[in-house]
């Protein structure tokens, strides 16, 4: 079993990593760190979205009352994709190009796939949860998978 303390601790850098990519100009502190997905609230995969959903409300009330990383605050944003890959690719554009997320991460290995393509061309950072070989076909070196098996 991971110390629970060395995932804090390993997380904390894996977003200090995508604010400091992200950052252009001093007001950059002011404003949370976002962190851009996808969930299931619907549709069959719904269960395992709702529980990631109330996993990432309680991440990010405990992270943030701790002072967020540096100060600054994460936040995140999510889309009900319906547990449909063809909803995929329009939320994570919205994502990127709306709402202007500096991490993106997703889940399920078809939603993981049909989300890839969006994420190379802007360029982005993916960190996938149960999601396997999705980069046997893509080769993206900014992508990051979670779990501990596979490829």
């Amino acid at each position: 079993m991971i110390n629970p303390i060395g995932r804090r601790a390993a997380l904390r850098g894996t977003l200090g990593a995508a604010a400091l990519g992200t950052a252009t100009a001093p007001a950059r502190a002011a404003r949370p760190i976002t962190i851009g997905l996808s969930l299931s609230l619907t549709g069959p995969l719904a269960v395992a979205g709702r529980a990631i959903l109330v996993t990432a409300r309680i991440f990010e009330s405990d992270f943030n009352g701790q002072g967020g990383i540096n100060g600054t605050p994460i936040r995140f944003v999510y889309y009900d994709d319906q547990s449909n890959a063809a909803n995929i690719p329009e939320i994570y554009t919205k994502l990127l190009e709306i709402d202007h997320v500096d991490l993106l991460m997703c889940n399920a290995t078809n939603l993981t796939a049909a989300a890839m393509p969006v994420v190379i061309q802007h360029q982005r950072v993916m960190v996938a949860m149960f999601s396997l070989a999705v980069n046997d076909k893509f080769h993206y070196p900014r992508y990051f998978q979670t779990m501990p098996f596979g490829p």
